[in-house]
């Protein structure tokens, strides 16, 4: 049954403050729970940060005093939702056992809006996005069988296979071509503008997870993978959110937020394997369809249009964690090659992009090729995942 949030009424805002006993949510069990369970909580995580981020942006933009109280009001919840999410994950997990599902999360999810974008163009994006996430996990899964002596398949389960993508150390370009031409707001597909918002917003919460816990570890490779990795992610940030129209007013991109929030927890409450969970995300269903309604009238009021004109009359099919072990293994025998130039692509390295190279490597080898070295001096072989009976992806030693 079609389910459209425009016309369902949530939660009531003055309900709506939860006590610390509600807040004290119980974490995941890491070594019991469904593997993407942990990549919806990570994936609300960063969609409730940007959330919170974007509020903040638009009340430091507002002249109007009354439109800041309410984005206070509303952005207060968003926090206190952020936290029970956020504090979902186990503290008993080390900082990298969290990095190799926050990994999962970028390339199962970025690969399944890959296969859902109807726009060429984005999808592009979106594919080549993918393939250094996935060369990220494999880099990150090295160095934890290297340091913690566990295996990262205890973490993703098999759903998501361990092997190489794009060479990270070619994810390094002249930030001049990391820049995408957006979409046009007056003709993009609403759910264009979801995936776009949807995949900014978890490579910007991944990006700041790096940012505050690369430091953290006292084995100098892991800080350095962090740090190489981390700037990457930066670049991720940047090629995701140029993808976003700058044309779109405040109040348009606020109640895309709020309906891209409904979006994904409707979709997590369909599709979530622990009860327990998605009883959270029903709740904080119910809660933003209230923080919807609210967008929409301020809207109305202060930009003079209808939300319908730029949003979906009905939510679309479900966001889904899923195995894309056959797609990536497409991407990789088709685009492994890519790098940027300007707003497209191409496959040739060209001379902004060795000048980053040399200016960033000079004469050494970057961290994510000496924790690779390191791991075979140590053990002899590389950590790699791949599906029983498909055809193997070469080592980056057989390329």
């Amino acid at each position: 049954m079609a389910f459209n949030p425009l016309e369902q009424r949530g939660i009531p805002l003055d309900h709506q403050v939860r006590n610390w006993r509600e807040l004290n949510v119980e974490p995941i069990d890491p070594d019991h729970c469904d593997p993407y369970t942990r990549c919806r909580i990570i994936t609300m995580n960063g969609i409730e940060v940007e959330a919170i981020l974007f509020s903040h942006q638009f009340a430091r933009h507002c002249p109007d005093p009354e439109v800041k109280r309410r984005l206070a009001q509303l952005r207060y919840m968003e926090a206190q939702q952020q936290k029970v999410v956020n504090w979902l994950l186990p503290g008993v997990s080390s900082v990298l056992e969290t990095t190799i599902a926050y990994e999962q999360v970028a390339v199962d999810l970025t690969a399944w809006v890959a296969r859902m974008e109807p726009d060429p163009y984005l999808r592009q994006a979106y594919q080549f996005g993918v393939l250094e996430d996935f060369d990220h996990l494999y880099r990150y899964a090295n160095l934890y069988e290297m340091i913690e002596h566990r295996k990262a398949e205890e973490v993703v389960d098999r759903l998501t296979e361990v092997m190489p993508g794009r060479p990270t150390a070619l994810h390094h370009r002249d930030p001049l071509d990391n820049v995408r031409d957006p979409y046009d707001r007056t003709k993009a597909s609403p759910l264009s503008k979801l995936h776009a918002l949807t995949v900014m917003s978890a490579e910007q919460q991944t990006m700041n997870f790096y940012m505050n816990t690369g430091p953290t570890y006292m084995e100098p490779i892991a800080r350095q993978l962090y740090q190489e990795i981390g700037l990457i992610e930066e670049e991720h940030v940047t090629h995701y959110e140029s993808l976003v129209d700058p044309g779109e007013t405040w109040w348009e991109q606020w109640v895309n937020h709020e309906y891209n929030e409904c979006y994904l927890y409707h979709s997590f409450m369909e599709t979530e394997s622990d009860p327990r969970i998605k009883a959270i995300w029903e709740l904080h269903l119910n809660m933003e369809l209230e923080h919807l309604r609210i967008a929409c009238d301020l809207m109305r009021r202060h930009d003079g249009r209808q939300p319908a004109e730029v949003l979906a009359p009905e939510l679309p099919a479900p966001v889904t964690f899923e195995p894309n072990k056959a797609y990536l293994r497409e991407l990789i025998a088709d685009q492994l090659d890519l790098t940027t130039l300007g707003a497209g692509y191409v496959r040739e390295a060209h001379e902004r992009f060795e000048a980053m190279q040399r200016a960033l490597n000079g004469d050494e080898r970057p961290p994510s090729d000496r924790v690779m070295s390191m791991h075979q001096d140590r053990l002899g072989r590389e950590y790699r995942v791949e599906t029983e009976g498909e055809h193997p992806v070469p080592s980056l030693r057989e390329r």
